[in-house]
């Protein structure tokens, strides 16, 4: 009957509350690519040019065995996005190992990613021993100071040992983005409005950095 209230069952009401939960985000392990391949879904390239080469490989030290996403190619900033993911606020992990690199020993992961040229970024690098926000706009990339530091601050310093596995992480809200290293080895948030809709999520290295990343994990805000 017309203007009749329907009774949602507790069971259906959960059904479609795991269902609408589990579109909000996933947990990659990169386990079901084949070696030498990409993973479904994911699309890669390189901000200001270069020549970056992204595949499944197997580690054996991998947190979760058998596969990581490897690159060992050389770029300017080298990118890796999942192309069906477009979030807003929310965050986004990884577990990363920086392997190799003369200029750089990089791995981080980028947010609200519009295009090769506009997005967040937050990365670890093992010879600078630090960790940074950043944002790159029309391919310029600029970091972002932690909040209540100094006009001359570049990210907080933290020991990001070579051939180890390390995660970061970062929380995005509005204007207000949390980064965390190492769980609570480095924590800090920084600000900023530039890019505000919602974007791809994925990961990110730099120059000739050899880079492992594993258990890529990424969640909308609820």
């Amino acid at each position: 009957m017309a203007g009749t209230l329907r009774k949602i069952s507790p069971l259906a009401l959960s059904i479609a509350m795991l269902t609408s939960t589990a579109a909000l985000g996933a947990d990659e392990k990169f386990d079901t690519a084949a070696p030498g391949t990409l993973p479904a879904d994911w699309i890669c390239g390189a901000t200001g040019g270069g020549s970056p080469v992204w595949k499944v490989e197997a580690d054996a030290s991998a947190p979760s065995k058998p596969n990581v996403l490897k690159q060992s190619g050389k770029g300017t900033f080298p990118w890796c996005v999942k192309q069906s993911a477009q979030i807003t606020d929310g965050f986004v992990e990884v577990k990363f190992k920086p392997l190799a690199g003369r200029e750089d020993q990089a791995g981080g992961l980028i947010w609200r990613f519009k295009d090769a040229n506009n997005y967040y970024i937050a990365r670890a690098n093992a010879l600078e021993n630090n960790v940074v926000a950043y944002k790159m706009v029309n391919g310029k990339r600029t970091d972002l100071k932690p909040v209540g530091a100094g006009a001359r601050a570049y990210g907080v310093t933290a020991t990001v040992a070579p051939r180890a596995w390390h995660t970061i992480r970062a929380d995005f809200k509005g204007p207000e983005f949390v980064v965390r290293f190492d769980k609570d080895v480095a924590t800090f948030t920084v600000r900023d409005e530039t890019l505000k809709p919602a974007g791809r999520v994925g990961v990110w290295s730099k120059a000739d950095s050899v880079t492992e990343f594993e258990e890529f994990r990424y969640a909308a805000a609820r």
